[in-house]
């Protein structure tokens, strides 16, 4: 009897590249995830139930498109996404957020069926958008230093972590850093084990809300960043490493598959470029054509992660606050300095973006609508006026 083509393309490298992978991607943002559920209002076990169901969009997603095209496609939540949401989310309710979740969603999808795509981005300066992310992501890496007053050695042991890792083993150096952070904090007792258990969850829908000032404030937001810093990387890693899958059909799936989920807590399931970039290399498989293995690997275990959601939740909930803000801030500084040297290397763009970062970091709130709107406003305000006036 002749074996099905994906047992025949697996290898213990694709398994170990599709582990790596996962791990990886929870270890440099669950904390952010966590950090974006407990400002919308969610409780542990409602944080527990929605890294339940983003393990198990993410691995269905994973697993079902990489079979289906025989290209490594890995999906991921955005990371950007949920950092967005931890900064705007604190003056809406949790119901409001399945609402954005779901309007965000809708959007991805329309632009997957329609395929307009890629000529939606192209109407968003690439410096605005990279300033609007810079700006929300901001606070992330202030608040990883302001740590140091009242976790001094912790944050500094986890700051050194990174150094090192980034200078000797650069893809695991967030790894480094939870596991340092970890040992740190268990030797001065910091960690609490009567919050942690092993536990399944079961992801309970919520009914969504939608308000106007929610779905202009966070929901287009949302949108643009899940796009402009998920979607587009992700398709560009993708053909960097020399695959051509339609486009289309992968960024509607995963509208789609947000939609369906949004109501369970799955507030966004995007093409992954970092992560993915592990499943595409040399490493994964020496044959080009087999490494899809890998990212088909990486969608079993993220089931398995999935299963095992609210085990993660309150893992997170037992941490000191120190190490979830530092490692969340570490894993987003090459974001940072990414988004920044985007925003501003184009000096004919350069005052629209520094307006649009200023006003996204600002925080600002008119009209009940939150200030990564008003940034990508300001900036294209900005660029609308001097644009025509800046030399070449």
């Amino acid at each position: 009897m002749r074996q099905p083509f994906f047992l025949r393309d697996l290898s213990v490298s694709a398994i170990v590249a599709g582990f790596v992978a996962v791990l990886v991607s929870y270890a440099s943002s669950a904390v952010i995830v966590f950090q974006a559920a407990a400002v919308a209002g969610a409780d542990p076990a409602q944080i527990g139930g929605w890294l339940s169901t983003l393990g198990l969009g993410m691995g269905v997603t994973s697993l079902g498109l990489s079979l289906y095209y025989r290209v490594p496609v890995l999906t991921a939540w955005s990371t950007p996404g949920a950092a967005l949401l931890a900064t705007s989310l604190g003056d809406y309710t949790l119901a409001e957020a399945i609402g954005v979740f779901m309007f965000a969603g809708a959007l991805v999808l329309l632009c997957g069926v329609t395929g307009v795509f890629a000529r939606l981005m192209a109407r968003i300066p690439h410096a605005i958008a990279a300033a609007m992310l810079g700006g929300v992501l901001l606070r992330f890496g202030l608040e990883a230093f302001a740590a140091l007053d009242d976790a001094f050695i912790l944050v500094s042991a986890m700051c050194a972590a990174y150094l090192l890792g980034r200078r000797h083993w650069p893809r695991f150096a967030i790894l480094g850093v939870l596991v340092t952070g970890l040992v740190v904090a268990g030797f001065q007792g910091d960690i609490d084990t009567t919050r942690a258990s092993v536990t399944l969850v079961m992801p309970a829908p919520i009914m969504p809300e939608f308000t106007l000032s929610s779905l202009i404030g966070v929901g287009i937001p949302l949108f643009v960043v899940s796009m402009a810093s998920q979607n587009a990387p992700g398709v560009a890693t993708l053909r960097a490493a020399g695959y051509a899958p339609p486009i289309s059909p992968l960024i509607a799936v995963t509208g789609l598959v947000t939609l369906v989920l949004a109501p369970l807590g799955g507030f966004s399931i995007c093409l992954a470029a970092i992560t993915a970039a592990i499943c595409m290399g040399p490493e994964a498989h020496s044959d080009l054509g087999r490494r899809y293995m890998a990212a088909a690997c990486a969608g079993a275990f993220y089931l398995l992660a999935g299963l095992f959601g609210g085990s993660i939740g309150t893992l997170f909930d037992a941490l000191p606050q120190a190490l979830i803000v530092t490692i969340a801030g570490l894993a987003l500084l090459t974001t940072i300095g990414g988004s920044l040297h985007n925003a501003l290397r184009d000096d004919r763009q350069r005052d629209a973006a520094l307006v649009t970062f200023l006003i996204t970091a600002s925080g600002v709130t008119l009209l009940d609508v939150g200030a990564a709107f008003w940034g990508l406003v300001g900036g294209l305000l900005t660029q609308a006026m001097l644009g025509a006036t800046r030399p070449a």
